[in-house]
């Protein structure tokens, strides 16, 4: 999931100066209010796709903040969609965090993940089927640190989003036989 030392101890991502300004203008908007999710999501996955995920696969100046394309059906309206989350790789199984960059709801993505939990994702140029878990409290333990040893910016948006503990979403492979 993170890079670790000899003891298992997640390492702690030490962000570029680009990091700093994007975790600073992600604070700065989040703390007013301001989010910027559905505004860029179609100019974002639109890049991915094009580039294989060479642009736009990694939160700029994070280098462990990497990001996959998650494809999601809507819960009510049966609409597929597809967000670029970032993403935390433990052996086959994925780990994506339902932040919504600290506001007061969960995305519509882990909603839509509840009801549809078998969909596909976008790893690079590399698409893979799998099914969607929610967490549990002790998964969740285990998952938070090393989420945010990734991208601290986590703590701040768990920060805004009290009282909501923000989940993870574990996405493991389906095996086809």
């Amino acid at each position: 999931m993170a890079n670790t030392d000899k003891a298992g101890v997640a390492a702690q991502t030490v962000p570029t100066s680009m990091g700093r300004l994007v975790e600073l203008g992600s604070r700065f908007a989040n703390s007013r209010g301001v989010y910027l999710g559905r505004r860029s999501t179609r100019l974002h996955v639109a890049l991915y796709r094009r580039f294989g995920g060479r642009v736009g696969g990694h939160l700029p100046g994070w280098p462990n903040a990497r990001i996959l394309l998650l494809d999601h059906v809507g819960a009510k309206s049966g609409v597929r969609r597809t967000s670029p989350v970032m993403y935390y790789e433990d052996g086959d199984s994925i780990a994506v965090v339902a932040s919504k960059a600290g506001q007061p709801t969960n995305p519509a993505w882990f909603h839509n993940l509840l009801a549809h939990p078998e969909t596909t994702i976008q790893i690079g140029s590399q698409t893979r089927r799998v099914v969607a878990h929610m967490a549990s409290g002790s998964e969740r333990d285990v998952l938070w640190p090393i989420c945010l040893s990734a991208y601290p910016g986590y703590e701040f948006f768990q920060r805004l989003a009290h009282p909501r503990i923000i989940p993870i979403v574990l996405l493991e492979p389906i095996v086809t036989t």
